[in-house]
Parts: C-alpha cells; sequence; structure tokens
C-alpha cells in the first residue's frame, strides 16, 4: 500500500514536470522569437536610416579624431539646425563627402571674433564648449552673411580646418546649399573608447530655430541589446531545465 502511494505520487509529480517543461519550452520559444525580431529589425532599422562614414582628418577634433568611425543619420539639408555636424558633398569643396559643423543658416551674419573670442551671429555671442581650450573661435577675424538656403560651416579644430573660412571669395558668402547635406552625424562608434553620442551645443539652442533632436540611434541600440539578452536566455533554458529535471530524477525515492 505504502508502494502504490508512492507510484501515485511519483506519476502526479511527472505530470506536473511535464506541464511545467512544455510551459518553459513555450516561453524560452517566444522569448528567442521575440529576441531575433528585437535584434535583426534593430540591424535593419539601423541600416535604412544610417551610414557609416571614416574621418581622414583631424578638422573635427577633439569632437572627432582622425580616423574615428562615426554613424550618420540620412536627412535632407531642410532639416539642419545650428551646431549639427553634417556630412556633405559639393563641387566648391572638392566634390567629396566630408564632416563640418553647422554655425549659420540663411539669413545669419557671423562674425569672428568678439573680445572674448567668442564667435558671433546676429550680434549675439555663442560659446562653443566642443572647441580645444586656450584660443580664439578663429585664428583670424571673418565676417559672413548667409545667404538663404545655405550653411556656413567650420571645422572643431579651428586651427585646422578647410572649412567656409577658406571659401569666403568663392561665392555664396563660403556657404554650402542644404541640399549638398547628406546626413547628420548622431554618434562616434569607433574607437571603442570614444563611443558615444555627439551633443547638441546648449548655445545654439538658445537661438530661434533652436537645435535639432538626436535621431533613434539610442532605441535601435536597446532594441539589439535587449534581443541578444532575449536569444541567449531563451537558449540557455533547455540545457538548464534539462540538467534540474536530471537531478531532481536523482533526489526521488524508489522505495
Amino acid at each position: 500500500m505504502v508502494l502504490t502511494r508512492g507510484r501515485d505520487a511519483m506519476s502526479t509529480a511527472g505530470r506536473d514536470g511535464d506541464g511545467q517543461g512544455r510551459t518553459g519550452r513555450v516561453v524560452s520559444g517566444l522569448a528567442v522569437a521575440l529576441g531575433l525580431v528585437l535584434f535583426l529589425g534593430g540591424f535593419a532599422w539601423a541600416a535604412l536610416l544610417y551610414r557609416p562614414y571614416t574621418v581622414p582628418t583631424d578638422s573635427m577634433a577633439p569632437t572627432i579624431g582622425i580616423g574615428d568611425r562615426v554613424l550618420a543619420q540620412r536627412v535632407h539639408g531642410d532639416a539642419v539646425r545650428r551646431g549639427d555636424v553634417v556630412v556633405f558633398q559639393d563641387k566648391v569643396w572638392g566634390n567629396m563627402p566630408m564632416i563640418k559643423r553647422v554655425v549659420g543658416t540663411g539669413g545669419d551674419r557671423i562674425e569672428c571674433c568678439d573680445r572674448q573670442g567668442r564667435l558671433m551671429i546676429n550680434g549675439k555671442p555663442v560659446e562653443e564648449p566642443y572647441l580645444a581650450a586656450g584660443g580664439p573661435a578663429s585664428p583670424t577675424p571673418f565676417t559672413a552673411t548667409v545667404p538663404d538656403g545655405r550653411l556656413f560651416l567650420l571645422g572643431d579644430h579651428r586651427t585646422d580646418s578647410v572649412d567656409s573660412r577658406t571659401h569666403l571669395t568663392d561665392g555664396g558668402q563660403g556657404a554650402v546649399p542644404r541640399d549638398a547635406v547628406r546626413a547628420r552625424v548622431d554618434a562616434t562608434a569607433w574607437p571603442v573608447a570614444g563611443w558615444g553620442m555627439i551633443d547638441r551645443p546648449g548655445s545654439f539652442a538658445a537661438l530661434p530655430g533652436g537645435t535639432s533632436r538626436p535621431g533613434p540611434l539610442p532605441l535601435i541600440v536597446t532594441c539589439v541589446i535587449a534581443g541578444a539578452v532575449l536569444i541567449l536566455g531563451g537558449a540557455a533554458y533547455g540545457p538548464l531545465a534539462r540538467r534540474s529535471a536530471g537531478r531532481g530524477k536523482a533526489a526521488v525515492p524508489h522505495g
């Protein structure tokens, strides 16, 4: 009689274990499926919106160093605001992709420098915290009025950047057409030590038109990481469950 009760208990435990195992397999399968959607979807989303670029010079240092690899969101020039770092291509500038910072838009009067060595936009001084400390906003003074539909571009390394200051006499006050913009830089992807989003300068936010908002790159990265965790967690469930079940069977008494 004791033996019969033991068999009944073992049978019930087996049914409970099978039910829990089926539930676990379903949950792990769903986790892997969701993980694949997030992981692959994140990469597909990034491929649609972003392009990688390698920076060949130090004209954007210290914000972006020579040889750094950046991720730039495909945008039209109409979406660009002051303070944005953009990838553009213009025949006057050599007809090759270049990376500079937008400091002026159509109608702006750009001057450098005031008594504190700051850039002036429409008579207002602009703090530029991304510049290397100890120097003015430009080693040579200049003045320009940006034509409508154009962008005035400067490198962050003002002593070693070929930019709108160099092209002041080329026509258009050194500014490039908005439709020359190919993308807006959101982040540095390589080297790993320098990985991170590129900040929008607060000093430009106070000017009319403000600054642009960062793209969805942080959300994309979150999707990819979450997908990888779900895939690994779901895939690991099976071996862990079998090991746990094996230990449980070894502990069941046979008397």
